[in-house]
Formats: C-alpha cells, structure tokens, sequence
C-alpha cells in the first residue's frame, strides 16, 4: 500500500498547486491523476485565460504567469496564458522540483473512512493509497461526496439565498442570444406547428424564473487551432448527420449570416506560436446545450466518457459544418479553411485537448457558503486565503423555446437560457469556504468544488483562482498534518502568514 502524509485527487492546475503547496511545507505528497496529462484545462485547451483583475493574483498564479513570460522570453502578461503543450511542461517541472510523486491514469472510486477521517483512498486499479489528509482538486468532486460530504449540483433556488441572479435566468436579448425567428420544429421551420424538434435542444420544458432546476453550465471543447502552413485541415468526422445542424442553418437564414466566423468560434492569434484558443462566442457554438452536462457530476466513468465523447462529436461536427455546409456564407468557409488543428497539441487524443471544460459540478455545501451577496459587495472576511475578482460569468446553461401567443398565428422560438455576466469588485475567498462541515469530514479540503452557490461559483471557477485556491489548500494540508490531521483545526493566521510569505495577496490594495 502507498501512503503519504498528504494526498492530493485530481491533476487540475489547483491539483497540482495543492500538491507543490504541500511538499514546499514539509509534507509528503502523493498526487493522484485520472489520466495521463497534468494540468486539467489550463493545459486542456483554456489557453486564453480569463483573468480579472491581476492585482490580486498571488502565489502559484502570479508565479505560473511569470514562468510563462520567461519561457517564452516576453513581459509578465503579454499572453494571457501559454501554449497547452507549454503549460503542462510548466507544471510538470514544478511537481518534480517539489519532490511530489505523481500517479498517472489513476481515478478514484473508493474511499475508505474512520468516523469523520479519509484513512484511504482507492483507485479503479485497485490501489489502496493511505492519507493523513486529502485534497479533492478535481472539477467533479467525487472525493467529497464518497466521504459523505454535502454536495449540491446545479442552480438553486432564487430564495434560498436571497440571490438575485440564482435559479432559471429571464429570456434576454444579447450576444449569445438566439435572435427571433428560429423554428424550434423539426417538421415546420415557421414555428406555427408543434412537433419533434430539431437536435440540439434540451428536452422537456424550461422551470419558472427564479426556481432552481439542478442545471449547470453548459459544457464543450476549448480547441488549440492554427494558420499556420502546417495545419491540420478540418475532415468530415465519422457519423456526421448534417441534420444535427438544422439549427445553425435556421440562425443563419435568422441573421447570423451575417457574423463574421470570429463570432462563431473566436479565430485570433491570441496564443503564443500564432495559435488561437477557440471559444464560443456567438448563440451557436462549442458548447453544448442540449442538457447532457447535467449527467456529468454524479455520473459514472462509462456515463462520463460518453458524455465526453457526445461533446467531442459535437465539437469536429461543428468545424465541418462551418466548413462545408452550402447554407454557410462562403466567407465563413474560407475563413475555416484558413484554419486547421495545431500539430504539436493534443496528438495523442487526435488533436482534441484531453479535458473537457468541466464548468461546473458538484459544489460543497461546508462550513460557510459563498453567495453572491459577498461578491457583490467586495467582502474580505479575515479567514481570506485568495482574492477572486472575475465578474460572475454563468455561460449559456440550456436552449429550449417558448410559444408567443400572437394574432393571428403563434409561433414558437428557440432561446438560449442562463447566461449571465454582472462585474463584482475584488472579494476575498475564506479558508471556511474550502472546509467541509466538521461532523462530516475532517481530514478533507476542497481546492475546486469550493462550498459557495451557482451564482457565486460562476466567478470563483476562474482557473487562476483555482491556483490560489489548491495552492491555499495545500499549504493548509501541510499545516494540518503537523498537528492531528484536522483541517478544522488548522490555525488561520499562521496558514495567511504562510500564503503571503510565498507570494499570496490577501487583501484589496
């Protein structure tokens, strides 16, 4: 059996900040990766990252952006974030230097307990891996709820908080927005006759404004492209049913002919090497809001992994469909063909990043719970362990239709629901936020699926805030197991003393 003082689940950016944390602190540190690559999206494809305000970036995120300027021999910030092949060479060479022995291709699907204590953690092998304290540094938080750790997944309801952007969002005008017009009928494109509907739309009916529906952020590939003459060029996937697409014609004949293929998919240079990390910008895009991200959280691997590859169809559909179907401009497919898969990324999952964008699952419900109200009025309670700043960003969560009631003939409408984004002022995240409640876990932290709600999650989610948080609850660890092993217990002004000391910005300046 292995075993080691601290031990860290999930190769994620804050996995492995958690991981390094701990070991630099004396601990030894067993980092356990369901795959093969470290990193999770910031190596996943989330080349381009979204930042907020960089005054408040310390610790492990200013020292990664400092590493990425250095290799690539430019000033702190000109990129937003580093080549994917480039940000896992970074991490990487940080858990060697750390001493931190990492376990690649091990998920876990067990844990093994003593009243409030994880004594062990098992992997889908069969390995046993004994632990003084556990980090749960994974986007789905499957540590937590095998410990028996409270766990919430999707919207609240918009009164359990007081929350004013919590629960089903109102149908508005805007970017990611379906314009009117888009027959949601498979049969009947004028939208005046009900019946099957068009791929690519949620099923069943949408939940009153304001109630909470256990959705979540919608989910897609962020892909690394390039221009450059070695560029992989985009094929016709196996499967491919142009009739999946019927949706992106109708917006198309509605008006999105006329965007340009930079609002479909963000095609810039905005990485390194002439790279572009594209993302979904427009109401038609990567992500996926048929619903199906709802099944991931407190699914199984099998369920999981065809989840990931329903995503995966989507997402080299969409490129071909952009790229070949007649009803696109020509523009838009000469653009597109401009455009290829970067060659020296992702080769061994055939150029698709190896993360999906997990935005969001299961969320603790801990000690304390993060909400809104504290974001937006810029609270810095004194447990603070890292600032956030990036305002609340709830992507589009599901696409479903409502009927206008019209003389003399209704029709019926596609609509984009969920998106949100609201600017907050810089806020402190406390150490209380990543603490399970005491009479259920005691040697655990969260360092991703931090105890906060929906609304409040759709700001802390932000990749350079998981640094600081899994660089937070690794410093955390290291401390705990100095004493009994109870994070609980962990003195907060020496675990602030320690974060400052290495970097940490824990106040608004």
């Amino acid at each position: 059996m292995t075993a080691a003082e601290v031990v860290v689940v999930g190769a994620t950016a804050a996995g492995v900040c958690a991981a390094v944390a701990a070991a630099e602190h004396g601990a030894q540190v067993v980092l356990l990766a369901e795959g093969r690559h470290l990193g999770g999206m910031v190596s996943g494809g989330l080349g381009y990252t979204d930042v907020g305000d960089v005054r408040v970036l310390g610790g492990h995120a200013a020292r990664f952006r400092r590493d990425v300027a250095a290799h690539y021999g430019v000033p702190v910030g000109r990129y937003a974030g580093p080549e994917p092949h480039v940000a896992e060479g970074i991490m990487r060479r940080w858990l060697e230097e750390a001493g931190v022995e990492v376990v690649l291709d091990a998920p876990v699907d067990g844990v093994e307990r003593d009243g409030t204590r994880v004594t062990a953690v098992r992997t889908a092998s069969g390995e046993r891996v004994g632990a003084g304290v556990v980090v749960d540094a994974s986007y789905e938080g499957d540590v937590l709820a095998l410990a028996g750790v409270t766990t919430r997944v999707g919207r609240e309801d918009r009164a359990l908080h007081g929350e004013r952007f919590a629960g089903r969002r109102e149908i508005a005008p805007g970017r990611h927005s379906m314009p009117w017009g888009v027959s949601p009928f498979r049969d009947d494109a004028s939208g005046e006759r009900e019946g099957a509907l068009i791929a690519q739309l949620a099923p069943g009916p949408m939940a009153e404004v304001g109630a909470g529906d256990g959705n979540v952020m919608s989910y897609g590939y962020r892909l690394c492209l390039t221009s450059g003459p070695d560029r992989i060029p985009f094929t016709e996937p196996d499967g491919y049913d142009p009739a999946y697409w019927e949706l992106g014609r109708r917006y198309l004949a509605a008006g999105g002919a006329d965007e340009p293929a930079g609002r479909w998919l963000g095609l810039e240079p905005n990485l390194p090497g002439g790279k572009c990390d594209a993302n979904s910008l427009g109401p038609v895009s990567l992500s996926v809001l048929d619903g199906s991200a709802r099944g991931w959280a407190e699914g199984s691997r099998e369920q999981r992994a065809d989840i990931a590859a329903h995503h995966a169809r989507h997402a080299l559909s969409f490129l071909w469909f952009l790229s070949s179907d007649p009803a696109v401009p020509r523009g838009i497919r000469d653009e597109l063909a401009r455009w290829g898969f970067a060659p020296d990324e992702f080769a061994d999952t055939g150029h698709l990043p190896h993360q999906l964008y997990v935005r969001e699952a299961r969320r603790m419900v801990g000690e304390f719970v993060l909400t809104e109200h504290e974001l937006r009025a810029g609270e810095v309670p004194g447990d603070t362990i890292a600032l956030g700043s990036y305002h609340l960003d709830i992507r589009e969560v599901q696409r479903s239709f409502i009927t206008a009631w019209e003389h003399p003939d209704p029709r019926s409408h596609v609509v984009n629901e969920g998106y949100l984004s609201v600017r907050v002022p810089a806020y402190g995240i406390p150490y209380r936020a990543l603490l399970p409640r005491a009479e259920e876990a005691t040697n655990v932290l969260a360092a991703v699926c931090v105890s906060a709600s929906h609304v409040a999650f759709s700001s802390v989610r932000m990749e350079p805030q998981y640094q600081m948080l899994g660089q937070a609850a690794g410093t955390a660890a290291a401390l705990a197991v100095r004493g009994a092993g109870e994070v609980h217990a962990v003195d907060v002004g020496v675990l602030r003393e320690a974060l400052a000391g290495d970097g940490a910005v824990l106040r608004v300046v």
